[in-house]
């Protein structure tokens, strides 16, 4: 419709309940979604009468301004339910004094008298400097639980031991996840309560808690490298519950590179053939592997990045060919190829231990592998240790400590790794040679069983002991 100059200007006189107004910026927190609707209501030559509807599909904010740009010369030049500042063709609407609070799904609105033509229409919009693309946003799943794994932001993860901690106040709590592979520990006030045998997308519920504030732990027992990544999707307070603020993060942190044996793989067996008691899966629990064990007697944060079968250059019985571990070490996910983890600054461990070389040595070379000889296997193996201490060096810095790890008394595994040390002429790299009759290895495929795991970290602590870190 087009109306008179005159009846636009009556029309106005009565709807105006605020004028212009030309101030700075609001102390507004930021907006995480929101949608705009946008109307043009009258139109005139040479001016329009516009209706803006603005809904947080974010945070609750107590203070906001919607911004956008003209890309036909528009100029504000009255409005009601807001105040303006325009500067060219960028518009920034505040709030006013009534209409400041703007809980998740609220909406707002407000009217505006503009000079020019009615397009073209402003497309994008931005409420507290965040775009208004008309969607939620995927939620912080971090933003409440404490991890030091790797894990990435929308928190996917694949390495084994990942663990998320949280706090709540209430008679429950619920933990969503999305995972169909892996097998999972929860723990409440440091026991555990239930496992979580492969459980695909769910909340699963602990309820008929004392109504107090609690303690909140979930743990990935199980190794899952080809798969695609689990998910968690944070914590849920029950009903008149709260989630808290996440667990501070602990100042120690130590990080565990290996294979199988730092995994924990088999260590709930109680014989080497578990084809009978369950399988692999069912009688592995990283968490109670020697990694986690002397962690959590330190009361230190931990990554356990091991890959059952995969040595420093070469794979067990010469598998795959052209990898090794330390294809898959940088990841986070590690069936995505060319995948790295972006460390959030936070990890810094003082203490790296290593353990890869079970997997180079133990088996004979195959005729056609890459290497003719043992010692040719034992060369490339010391050279690809170097650049791997190299890399940690460069990541974590000269002030963290780095254990090569060896689990047999003697060999050829045993005295490659010694020569690396030797020839590093690091303080800072120690030898830690753990071979001792007393391993039964009667866990799943002659690995660690659970009483191996608790002597290994019983004298992994000692050697920690003596260590002098600056933590």
């Amino acid at each position: 419709m087009h109306r008179s100059t005159t009846t636009a200007a009556a029309v106005l006189a009565a709807a105006l309940t605020a004028v212009v107004t030309f101030s700075g910026a609001p102390e507004a927190e930021a907006a995480t979604g929101c949608r705009v609707d946008y109307r043009v209501t009258d139109e005139w030559q040479g001016g329009f009468i516009a209706s803006v509807d603005v809904t947080n599909l974010g945070d609750a904010v107590t203070g906001w301004q919607l911004t956008w740009s003209y890309g036909g010369g528009q100029t504000v030049t009255q409005i009601w339910n807001g105040t303006v500042r325009q500067s060219g063709a960028q518009v920034a609407v505040d709030n006013v004094s009534y209409n400041g609070s703007l809980g998740t799904g609220a909406t707002a609105g407000f009217g505006f008298v503009a000079n020019g033509p009615t397009t073209p229409v402003p497309a994008s919009f931005a409420l507290n400097g965040t775009a208004c693309t008309g969607s939620a946003p995927a939620p912080d799943v971090l933003a409440q639980a404490h991890t030091a794994g790797r894990v990435t932001k929308s928190g996917q993860y694949s390495w084994p031991g990942i663990y998320f901690e949280g706090r709540f106040r209430g008679t429950g709590v619920g933990i969503a996840l999305n995972d169909s592979v892996n097998e999972f520990d929860v723990q409440i006030d440091g026991r555990t309560v239930a496992t979580l045998l492969k459980p695909g997308r769910t909340t699963h519920w602990v309820n008929n808690l004392s109504n107090a504030e609690h303690t909140v732990r979930l743990v990935k027992r199980t190794e899952s490298p080809w798969t695609t990544a689990g998910e968690f999707g944070g914590f849920v307070a029950a009903s008149g519950g709260e989630i808290l603020t996440k667990p501070a993060a602990r100042t120690r942190q130590i990080e565990f590179i290996g294979d199988s044996l730092t995994a924990g793989y088999g260590n709930l067996s109680t014989t080497r053939d578990c084809s009978a008691n369950g399988g692999v899966d069912r009688n592995t629990n990283t968490d109670l592997s020697f990694g986690a064990l002397t962690a959590r007697s330190l009361n230190a944060d931990y990554q356990v990045n091991a890959f059952s079968g995969r040595g420093m250059v070469r794979n067990y019985n010469g598998g795959q060919a052209g990898t090794s571990y330390r294809t898959y070490y940088d990841r986070a996910l590690l069936n995505v190829d060319g995948d790295v983890w972006q460390n959030p600054g936070t990890w810094h461990p003082q203490l790296v231990v290593v353990g890869l070389g079970t997997n180079d040595f133990s088996t004979a070379l195959n005729p056609g592998e890459q290497w003719p000889t043992q010692q040719s296997l034992v060369t490339a193996y010391k050279a690809a240790y170097q650049e791997f201490l190299n890399k940690l060096r460069t990541r974590y810095g000269s002030g963290t400590t780095i254990l090569v790890g060896v689990p047999q008394a003697s060999g050829t595994f045993a005295d490659a790794a010694r020569q690396v040390v030797e020839e590093r002429g690091d303080s800072r790299i120690r030898y830690w040679n753990f071979g001792d009759l007393a391993l039964d290895m009667v866990g799943c495929d002659w690995h660690f069983s659970q009483r191996d795991h608790q002597l290994i970290s019983g004298r992994l602590g000692n050697v920690i002991a003596g260590l002098n870190l600056a933590w």
